[in-house]
């Protein structure tokens, strides 16, 4: 289960991750609680700071997937870390001083969104450099646990510091978490790394671009991610606008609903971790489908204990697609284009936000706080049932494919 954690490179950065990570969900929750604060409790503020701090990954994305296929991605990273850190003591120093309004949050929001599109492909293609392919489907579940191990600790943290000292301390805490991933990357042995030999073919992002549209499963596993991850992906924005607006909570209840989507997530993840075969098509688009649904129950559930306890369901659904995503994403793709594709991927992923979020905020404001987890869940269940439907459809057309089983080989299509 843990069987990447014995290669040093990557044990040092796992456990720069667990403290790093930690400070970053504590302060999303600092973050999301201080616009909720500052704005007296609009949705729509908070989905555009969400806007605002993804956004840039629909610019800046692909150039730094780019960026990663050239140079040497251990520096990139250090640098990433040193300007993330810089942003989030920026803003504990506002908050500190009572100087915190929305535009400053905007525009800190908009500089870390812009560092984070930059980190994203770099982080995400760096890992196979660490353990090498056959250790890969390992650390990527690793990665995940240790993603959803912060995230079960972050929110905890933040809503009893919240509590007690405010939201400033908090994001210079998160600052100071930073300095752990940044010694781990310094402390790595750059002769243990595993780079692939540098390419003399087209190093552009249009060939990464060209190199998807060829392979059939990376299309459907991207456009499968890009609406689940736009409409169904809300929960800094729907769990904080269903704890302050419906249930009448505080910022302690806004991280407990976080914790408890965290703990679905370990879980998810700790099994994703004992699986030793390659990622399938199918599971990641029964993953998605199972998310969609699921998110649509929590939506419907009356009290605040019972979306608690339905997080958990979401929380696996969500790890089993989304592991199955990377797995497929890095393992079948040429290693000289792992940085463009894990770029695309990124974009994808995040570049969706400026859309899904503000929608959702506004819808959530005229509506119902819990608009967002139901249209989400049913755009997300949609997206997945389509998807497999068009690639079922493709797969008859074509019966010599090995997607005939929705089954992923490493070789692509």
């Amino acid at each position: 289960m843990f069987s990447s954690l014995g290669v040093r490179n990557y044990r040092l950065w796992a456990g720069g991750q667990v403290v790093s990570l930690t400070g970053t969900w504590m302060q999303r929750i600092a973050q999301d609680w201080l616009v909720l604060e500052l704005s007296g409790g609009s949705g729509v503020a908070v989905g555009i700071v969400m806007a605002l701090q993804f956004g840039p990954t629909a610019i800046l994305s692909l150039p730094a997937g780019a960026l990663a296929d050239r140079f040497d991605k251990r520096k990139l990273l250090i640098g990433t870390q040193v300007a993330m850190a810089m942003c989030a003591l920026l803003l504990g120093v506002i908050d500190v001083s009572g100087a915190a309004n929305l535009p400053l949050v905007y525009a800190l929001s908009f500089a870390l969104g812009c560092i984070s599109a930059v980190d994203a492909p770099v982080r995400q293609s760096f890992t196979i450099e660490m353990v090498g392919v056959e250790q890969l489907p390992n650390a990527v579940a690793l990665n995940s646990l240790t993603f959803n191990l912060a995230r079960i600790v972050g929110p905890a943290l933040a809503g009893l510091l919240i509590t007690l000292i405010d939201t400033g301390p908090v994001f210079l805490i998160n600052a100071g978490s930073s300095i752990a991933v940044i010694l781990a990357l310094l402390a790595m042995r750059s002769s243990e790394l595993m780079r692939s030999a540098k390419s003399i073919r087209d190093r552009s992002i249009r060939s990464g671009i060209r190199y998807v549209r060829r392979h059939r499963h990376l299309v459907v596993v991207l456009a499968t991610v890009f609406m689940v991850a736009t409409f169904g992906l809300n929960f800094p924005l729907s769990l904080a606008l269903l704890t302050a607006n419906t249930f009448e909570g505080s910022a302690g209840g806004y991280g407990l609903l976080s914790t408890m989507l965290a703990i679905g997530t370990l879980g998810g993840a700790v099994v994703a971790a004992r699986r030793t075969r390659p990622a399938r098509v199918r599971q990641f688009l029964v993953g998605a489908f199972a998310f969609g649904i699921a998110e649509v129950i929590v939506g419907f559930m009356p009290t605040f204990w019972l979306v608690a306890v339905m997080l958990i369901p979401v929380g696996i659904a969500n790890i089993m697609f989304s592991t199955a995503a990377m797995n497929i994403m890095q393992l079948s793709v040429e290693s000289d284009m792992r940085g463009r594709v894990m770029g695309i991927y990124m974009l994808c992923f995040l570049g969706g936000t400026p859309i899904g979020s503000p929608l959702l905020g506004w819808l959530a404001e005229v509506t119902d706080p819990r608009a967002p987890l139901i249209i989400g869940g049913i755009v997300s269940a949609i997206s997945a049932a389509f998807c497999a439907i068009l690639l079922l459809r493709s797969t008859h057309q074509r019966p010599g494919l090995d997607h005939g089983k929705l089954v992923l080989t490493t070789t692509g299509d």
